[in-house]
Order: C-alpha cells, then sequence, then structure tokens
C-alpha cells in the first residue's frame, strides 16, 4: 500500500480515535467522577487526557512505515 494512501487511512482513524476516546472520557467523568475528591479528578482528567497516544502509536508508526521497495 503506497504511503499516501497509509496517510489518508492513519489520518481519518486518528481523528475517529480522538473523537470517540473524547466522548467516552467526557462520559465517564459526568457518571462516575461527580463527587469525588478534586485531586482524584485531577489525576483522572491528565490520564484521559494522555491516554489517546498509547492506541495512536502503532497506528502513526504505520502511517510512517516506508513503501516497500518496488520489483523490477
Amino acid at each position: 500500500m503506497p504511503v499516501r494512501i497509509r496517510k489518508l487511512i492513519g489520518t481519518v482513524l486518528l481523528l475517529v480515535l480522538v473523537c470517540v476516546w473524547a466522548l467516552l472520557a467526557m462520559a465517564l467523568a459526568q457518571s462516575a467522577l461527580t463527587d469525588i475528591n478534586g485531586w482524584v479528578a485531577a489525576i483522572y482528567y491528565v490520564v484521559a487526557g494522555l491516554g489517546w497516544v498509547l492506541p495512536a502509536m502503532p497506528l502513526i508508526s504505520w502511517m510512517a512505515r516506508p513503501d516497500a521497495p518496488r520489483k523490477s
């Protein structure tokens, strides 16, 4: 698969990942974290805010992989 197609697919998947992650993090924060300590809430928001990076790393490395050499 050419790198341009991989980058297009990866960009769309990253946008979907970030949107779904944000919606799930907001839903959890509104349902389970309404009556908790402020420090625990702050830790949750830091973890939830940076947590999407772990699933995105393999996708980004797949997008950046060079094309296979062409056979002549």
